[in-house]
């Protein structure tokens, strides 16, 4: 998947409810939820239980960082 696919899937679910799972290393995971908040260039930010979060696109294509909406 590539980050231009990405972007587009994000400005899609941008009022949606969404679950967020971050991976933080060595099988660590940080779990939020929340709505995206803005979209710029290269990153998002994501308006979380714990407050904003940002993002970089290149994180989803990794997969440190996974996103899903409630349904």
């Amino acid at each position: 998947m590539n980050i231009n696919k990405i972007k587009n899937k994000i400005i899609n679910i941008k009022d949606s409810k969404l679950k967020i799972k971050v991976n933080i290393g060595r099988n660590k995971y940080e779990y939020y939820e929340g709505e995206i908040d803005k979209i710029y260039q290269n990153i998002f930010t994501i308006k979380t239980n714990k407050g904003i979060k940002s993002f970089a696109y290149s994180d989803i294509v990794t997969k440190a960082v996974v996103i899903s909406k409630f349904d």
